[in-house]
């Protein structure tokens, strides 16, 4: 876990890729696209098994080590209208059940938009963007906001690093700019688009189990 400061308020920065907001009791996370395989697989694309089950184990261990009261999802809960299948929505329902306690917020992304929202029995709040929470206006489009400093996803972000043997490394990251920061996509099975920090950008990427600050 890393810590450092947006917005004036101290944030820790996971290795899963989730953003704790230890002044709201709050856990962050973008992009998880549940039932994105399924919907694949219904379609006659082989693709991996198990990635509903990781995901939620990485969420079950992000709010272990947080002790987090609320988790808000900052868009593209689930991936397409394909994913309202049984086993999905049973690993779902199984993971509310060992957190009953726990508040959960969603707001809507583009993929929620065709999905359509999660099921009442999971007891998700369901917003539009931007959901205001202290000083950070969260959101699933990462643009800016009047409503503060944009907290967002959507963007599935990583960055590139380039070794002196030619070598190619891509890596999910955070990514916070002066008005609006990007978390990487918490999904276990999703694509990642390379950035274009600008100066004064801060990236923190994801590597080994580690959260690592990359130089501009």
């Amino acid at each position: 876990m890393l810590s450092t400061t947006l917005a004036g308020e101290a944030v820790h920065l996971l290795p899963c890729g989730a953003l704790h907001l230890p002044a709201h009791d709050a856990l962050l996370v973008a992009d998880a696209h549940f039932g994105k395989a399924q919907s694949f697989r219904r379609l006659g694309v082989p693709v991996p098994e198990g990635t509903t089950q990781a995901t939620l184990a990485a969420l079950d261990g992000a709010l272990a080590a947080t002790g987090a009261r609320r988790l808000v999802v900052l868009g593209d809960f689930l991936h397409s209208r394909r994913a309202h299948a049984p086993a999905v929505l049973d690993a779902l329902a199984g993971w509310r059940t060992r957190h009953d306690a726990l508040a959960v917020t969603l707001v809507r992304g583009n993929h929620d938009d065709r999905a359509g929202d999660p099921p009442a029995a999971l007891r998700i709040d369901v917003v539009d963007e931007p959901w205001t929470l202290g000083p950070f206006a969260l959101c699933h489009h990462p643009q800016p906001r009047a409503a503060g400093y944009v907290l967002a996803g959507h963007w599935h972000p990583c960055v590139r690093l380039h070794g002196r043997a030619y070598d190619r490394l891509r890596l999910p990251c955070f990514w916070f700019g002066g008005q609006v920061g990007v978390l990487p996509a918490y999904g276990s099975f999703t694509g990642m688009h390379p950035i274009e920090r600008a100066p004064g950008d801060r990236v923190y990427a994801l590597a080994d189990g580690r959260v690592v600050a990359i130089p501009g």
